[in-house]
């Protein structure tokens, strides 16, 4: 996971040290989606973690685990969105929902 994060971040660092308007103005939009509103913070994050697994990015389905563990999120509500992502992607999602069940072994186990 700390590979995961520091990858992430630099990567991160180097694509809005682009300068580019587009990019930082999808960044900011992406940040201020998953903030407190009519939904939490929380909600917010498991559907992040659901439309993750249902577009098979595993890179988003880790780094949405671990937004949705801080919010304090539990195993079994964990399974319950894996759940509805494998009913609404279908047989397809079933290898990264191994990768998510993988991902959120190590999360919790911290």
């Amino acid at each position: 996971m700390d590979d995961f994060d520091r990858y992430r971040a630099e990567m991160n660092r180097v694509l809005l040290g682009s300068g580019h308007l587009g990019i930082k103005r999808f960044f900011a939009l992406d940040t201020q989606a998953f903030e407190d509103g009519a939904l939490d913070k929380r909600t917010k994050e498991l559907m992040g973690l659901v439309g993750s697994i249902v577009l098979r990015c595993d890179d988003c389905v880790t780094y949405h685990i671990k937004q949705c563990a801080d919010c304090g999120v539990t195993r079994e509500q964990f399974m319950d969105a894996f759940n509805v992502a494998l009913v609404v992607g279908g047989s397809i999602t079933i290898p990264h929902l191994r990768r998510a069940v993988e991902r959120l072994d190590q999360v919790l186990a911290g």
